[in-house]
């Protein structure tokens, strides 16, 4: 069986509950996988697109030729996984108080870097998608 083809990633804190369950809201989307942002390809790849790795939940869609990032990647996120507007708004909203209290809960001393927008997709970041997604896991689940 050949390696799922992704086109689009989440770059995501493993160690953090919040970032964990946005991964796990992905299975229904067959093309999006799920990185580490820990992981050296992601490492990479944000460092290609920012000139630096900023410390974030990232979506990237290399079809869409955009990275969302903070807020902006967990609204799109729940979009896609096609959650209801009430739960985009809530999202939205609620961010940065979430990712506090997981922050804080979790006992990270990282701060998050505050990317909360949608980015063009830079023409360095875009020509390490494919080995990014090299380093993608699949998040879809199917019945077997």
């Amino acid at each position: 069986m050949p390696e799922p083809q992704f086109t689009g990633l989440l770059l995501y804190d493993g160690d953090c509950p919040f970032c964990s369950a946005a991964s796990t809201a992905m299975r229904r989307l067959e093309s999006v996988g799920v990185v580490p942002w820990d992981d050296p390809a992601a490492q990479a790849f944000l460092a290609a697109q920012f000139g630096d790795t900023p410390f974030a939940l990232f979506f990237v869609d290399i079809e869409a030729e955009t990275v969302w990032a903070g807020r902006a990647a967990a609204t799109e996120l729940c979009e896609r996984a096609g959650l209801p507007v009430l739960v985009r708004d809530i999202v939205d909203e609620s961010y940065e108080r979430v990712a506090d209290a997981v922050q804080s809960v979790s006992g990270t001393d990282r701060e998050i870097d505050p990317y909360h927008d949608a980015y063009p997709l830079s023409d360095d970041a875009a020509a390490l998608f494919d080995d990014l997604a090299a380093a993608g896991t699949r998040t879809h689940s199917t019945n077997a």
